[in-house]
């Protein structure tokens, strides 16, 4: 068996937001979620995990800097596979008792509002997994014990983290809802706001939502169940216009809630909240939704379109939003797009300050991991 493997996992965007833990040890969430896999063309963590008998302890180097590896996080999704593995008995036991060492990078910004945690912790329990011979388990459940929205970033697609019921949270894991090649024409373009580390992280931020927060109630028991039956439809009947309301919707919720919490925490800024005008703005110009925004624990906005849709948005984008590198190909990264160059008329748009944004990343629903040759 051979002791070394590559493997890449994607960075999920939630459409539906999970937001709160019932259960802080073993990461068991409030509320359902629902999120879209992007591809791995443009994001993703890429990790090469390697057992041998001559390594002295277990290593982790991320984006070239050693970590420690004794993190409470780490060591229990690496603990849980090898537990799998020797049930299972998939791998020889000699390699069980191997030091290993762990080399993973993320091609775009660390804790930036990127969901870098998901795809980082999908990428070391999947190449885990592959390691040990664990080809076809279920593994969704482990990854969620590195970073809850790991778990979603397992499956490809359109993929619901159910919160589950049990004590245990045996039953909290991810479920693919449609694959990408379901909806392969949803696009997606990220406007990096700002890639400097939150002041606040996720984790931190959600445990004082639930203490403090009097919304988070009411969307965990009313709004959430609703909205995760009413895009799943959505989702299953291509239905952009609908599943842009939803996603919309449930990301100012989301932010509402941060705003409730007490003290409160802030993650979208003056940027963020000029991308919501301006597009409910367009949307409303346009006559047709075409474009919808959502928003995690950060600045930075995501923005789901149809891929017909993508060089107008991106126009309308550069228009309001203008930037001395938009020529540049370090402002336009991911998926390459052809501008054209016909005139769109967006001078009713008053442009907002030059350089808000400091690059976009254009992508689309993409694939599960998968193991580097």
């Amino acid at each position: 068996m051979q002791n070394s493997v590559t493997v890449i996992a994607p960075v999920n965007i939630a459409v539906i937001k999970y937001w709160g833990k019932r259960n802080e040890s073993l990461i068991l969430p409030i509320n359902d979620s629902l999120s879209v896999t992007l591809s791995t063309a443009d994001l993703c963590s890429k990790t090469t995990i390697s057992a041998d008998p001559s390594y002295e302890n277990n290593q982790i180097i991320l984006n070239g800097k050693e970590e420690n590896f004794e993190n409470e996080r780490i060591l229990r999704c690496f603990e849980m596979i090898k537990q799998r593995a020797l049930e299972a008995d998939s791998c020889p036991k000699e390699l069980l008792d191997y030091k290993i060492h762990v080399d993973s990078e993320n091609n775009f910004p660390t804790a930036a509002g990127l969901a870098s945690s998901a795809s980082g912790y999908a990428c070391l329990v999947f190449g885990m997994a592959q390691l040990y011979g664990l080809k076809k388990q279920e593994i969704s459940d482990i990854a969620r014990m590195g970073s809850g929205s790991a778990c979603r970033s397992i499956y490809g697609g359109f993929v619901q983290w159910q919160k589950g019921v049990e004590l245990d949270g045996s039953d909290s894991m991810a479920v693919q809802i449609a694959p990408a090649s379901h909806w392969p024409d949803l696009h997606v373009l990220i406007l990096v706001v700002n890639d400097n580390k939150k002041k606040v992280g996720s984790t931190s931020g959600m445990a004082r939502s639930v203490v403090t927060s009097e919304l988070i109630k009411y969307r965990v028991e009313k709004c959430v169940p609703q909205r995760i039956h009413s895009i799943t439809q959505a989702i299953k009947d291509r239905d952009f216009s609908k599943f842009a309301e939803i996603t919309m919707r449930d990301s100012n919720q989301f932010h509402a809630i941060c705003l409730d919490t007490y003290p409160p925490c802030v993650y979208m800024n003056d940027v963020s909240h000029a991308i919501v005008s301006y597009v409910h703005e367009f949307n409303k110009t346009e006559g047709e939704t075409k474009v919808a925004y959502t928003f995690d624990a950060g600045p930075n906005a995501c923005l789901y379109l149809p891929e017909k849709c993508v060089k107008r948005v991106l126009s309308f984008i550069n228009h309001v939003f203008p930037n001395d590198n938009q020529e540049s190909v370090e402002y336009l990264r991911g998926t390459p797009v052809e501008l054209e160059n016909e005139e769109n008329d967006f001078s009713q748009f008053t442009p907002y300050a030059k350089n808000s944004l400091k690059y976009i990343i254009h992508t689309k629903v993409g694939d599960g991991p998968s193991i580097v040759e």
